[in-house]
Parts: C-alpha cells; sequence; structure tokens
C-alpha cells in the first residue's frame, strides 16, 4: 500500500493493472430537511470574534458564609458549530470570512463569538462497514479504500485525530476502538469476512453510543460516522428515527457511501440520503458522479439491469467493471477527506443558557450566492 498517495490517484494506479487484465480475459456514508439553501438576503448582527472557546458547558456554585455550597448554577456557555461550504461542484468553498455567516437557534439569531477556518478540534470518526452476505462482492474495494483513507486521515501517529472500526450482519461489533494508529485499523480491515444480515440502523445507533463514550467531550471534538452500505435494512431493533435521534444525541454528522453494484435500482438509497441530510452529512452513490471531482462513475447506464445478482456477475467476471467501482468508492472517501479538512468553526452563546435537557434546533446561512451549507442539526441542551 501507498501511504502518502492520494486515494484517487491510488485507485486509478491499481484500476490501470485491472483493465488490462480485463482486456485480456474478455478476448473478460439535523430534523428532517436537508442542510442546504440558498444565500439569504437578510441582515443580522454579527460580533467580532473574540477568543477560542472553552468548554461549552460550565457550572458555577455559590457558597454561604459557613462554607457550604448554597446552589449549583449550570448553563450553556458556547455551542461551537462545525460548517462545510460547499460549491455547485461539490467543491469546498474555503475563502468565507465571519461576516459571511448568520446563525440561528430555535429561529432567532444569535451573535458569533469565535470564528475559524483554521483552529479545528481534532476529527473522531466511525468507519461503519456492511461485512453482510450482500456486500460479499464489494468487500475487498472497501477495505482497500478504508485503509487508504484511514492512512490519510491519522497522518503520523501524533495525530489528534481518531478513526474507530465497526462492522454489521446480522449484529454489529467494535472490532477496533479509537486510535491514531492507522496500521491499528489497516490490520482489523484485512481479517473482514461476509456473514448473513444486515441491520443498518442497529450498527448507526450503536456506533452513535459508542461515540457519546469514548469521542470524549463533545464540544472538543468533531464527531464523523461513514457508512458503507446498500442501506436495505434487514432484523433491526431500531428504527431510522431512532438512529437519526441518537445521532443528534451524539452530535455526529453521517456521511454515506452506497456499495450498490452499477446499473441496479437500489430502495436503500433514499435511506442512505435521508440519514446523511438529517445529520449534518452528505450521501455519495459511486455509482454516479462522485460531487467535488470530474470523474463519472458506473460502467453501465443507472438502471439498465433488473436484478441485482445480474450487476454482481459482471461485478465478479469483468475487470472493467470493478476498476471503476474501486476507483469511484476512493472518490468518494477523497471527497469526505477534503470536505472534513475545510471546514469552519462557528460558536455562538445562546440566548437561552439554560441546561433543561431540551433538543435547540441550529440553523446556519452563508451570504455567498450559489453554496450549499452543511452542519450539524441542533444539540441537545444537557451537562453530559
Amino acid at each position: 500500500m501507498i501511504k502518502g498517495a492520494g486515494l484517487s490517484n491510488w485507485a486509478r494506479g491499481f484500476s490501470g493493472a485491472l483493465l488490462a487484465v480485463a482486456f485480456l480475459g474478455l478476448l473478460v456514508v439535523p430534523p428532517s430537511i436537508t442542510r442546504c439553501q440558498q444565500a439569504s438576503s437578510d441582515t443580522a448582527g454579527i460580533v467580532p470574534s473574540t477568543s477560542p472557546s472553552g468548554p461549552a458547558r460550565v457550572s458555577e456554585s455559590d457558597t454561604n458564609p459557613n462554607g457550604n455550597n448554597r446552589s449549583i448554577k449550570v448553563k450553556v456557555e458556547v455551542v461551537n458549530v462545525p460548517v462545510t461550504v460547499l460549491d455547485k461542484r461539490g467543491n469546498p468553498v474555503i475563502d468565507l470570512t465571519q461576516n459571511d455567516f448568520k446563525i440561528f437557534e430555535d429561529g432567532k439569531a444569535q451573535s458569533i463569538s469565535y470564528f475559524s477556518s483554521e483552529s479545528m478540534p481534532p476529527l473522531r470518526i466511525g468507519l461503519l462497514v456492511d461485512t453482510s452476505n450482500s456486500a460479499r462482492f464489494e468487500l475487498k474495494f472497501e477495505e482497500d479504500a478504508a485503509s487508504e483513507f484511514a492512512y490519510t486521515m491519522l497522518r503520523g501517529l501524533n495525530s489528534k485525530n481518531q478513526v474507530f472500526l465497526e462492522t454489521f450482519d446480522a449484529g454489529s461489533s467494535v472490532i477496533q476502538d479509537f486510535t491514531n494508529n492507522p496500521d491499528d485499523i489497516n490490520e482489523k480491515l484485512r481479517k473482514l469476512k461476509a456473514g448473513g444480515g444486515k441491520a443498518v440502523y442497529d450498527a448507526i445507533y450503536e456506533a452513535c453510543k459508542h461515540v457519546i463514550t469514548k469521542a470524549g467531550p463533545r464540544e472538543q471534538t468533531r464527531r464523523v460516522l461513514i457508512l458503507i452500505s446498500d442501506g436495505i435494512d434487514v432484523g433491526s431493533k431500531h428504527s431510522l428515527e431512532e438512529a437519526v435521534s441518537m445521532a443528534h444525541r451524539a452530535e455526529t454528522a453521517i456521511y454515506s457511501i452506497g456499495n450498490t453494484p452499477n446499473g441496479f435500482a437500489n430502495p436503500g438509497e433514499k435511506y442512505l440520503e435521508q440519514v446523511a441530510q438529517d445529520t449534518g452529512g452528505m450521501a455519495f452513490f459511486p455509482e454516479r458522479k462522485t460531487p467535488g471531482t470530474d470523474y463519472l462513475t458506473g460502467y453501465l447506464s443507472h438502471g439498465q439491469f433488473d436484478t441485482l445478482e445480474q450487476n454482481k456477475g459482471l461485478d465478479a467476471e469483468t475487470g472493467i467493471y470493478t476498476a471503476e467501482k474501486m476507483i469511484a468508492l476512493a472518490d468518494s472517501l477523497e471527497a469526505i477527506r477534503r470536505q472534513l479538512t475545510n471546514q469552519y468553526l462557528i460558536g455562538y452563546k445562546p440566548g437561552d443558557d439554560t441546561l433543561d435537557g431540551t433538543y435547540r434546533k441550529i440553523h446556519v446561512v452563508a451570504l455567498r450566492k450559489g453554496v450549499t451549507v452543511r452542519y450539524k442539526p441542533g444539540y441537545f441542551a444537557t451537562s453530559d
């Protein structure tokens, strides 16, 4: 494996060999709405940034003359919102300033107290890999692309970013906890085997619980899940709505990558899109054009074949198809990497700073025309 090369270059280099073999043989991933909007013409008071935000929740205690605690007051001090801005081609927009943004909580304009495009909290990333029987033809590609992604995101053993690996079929299991060593992720990926069942929603739910438990303070980290699956759930105990709700509680954005064979109309795509849109992430479908790239993926036109097995037969027997599939998956992960490494961080002190346990909806507007904005849809006003 070439650890320093970009995902797309690596995939294209390897794909050349596959194409040659193929020729010789043939002679053979916030509230249920999309976090995107056109620029608004409204204006709102935006104050200059002051200093980087500290802990988002603080406690204050008063004592009486005898030294006993008389009362404890707990409030929300600062809410941090990682924001991704994309142009019409899906590329990150990286030249915006604080004055280009407005932010709202429960419909009320908030004053921005902190803004940065450089100093960002470290990432806590969960890789969720579908190892069900239906994913058996794509599993090797997923292993290779996910491994390269881990090496790219965890450059150097001193990286502050961390990644964990969860696999799922009928059940789910975290087979590698948070680590900043990409070799740990690669070692576990190479041992994956396809099984039965496909409890997608349970996998998301459990991954978010793991994030809450192990990722560290939510205001000091950026939390992301990357889901690689066709999105078709079989046998989950939790519903899609419950999985999304747990993602909201974990303040985790979900990026989904559909691994459907080219040409097959996948009913699970709409669920992959929903879970991404509702959490501030983005859905990618490698059989389509990957946003932020110039490469049009797909060996067959979408919907050309009627059955999954027809497509998987092509997948298994033709090098052309597998080469394009690998490039497309690598392109999707590379697009996610670019988004995560080109974000803005907006901090604000909410007008209602009480920790009453309610869910507060967040809305971010970029004043530049023709861009889309993605961000966490809200947060629970709790102390944990």
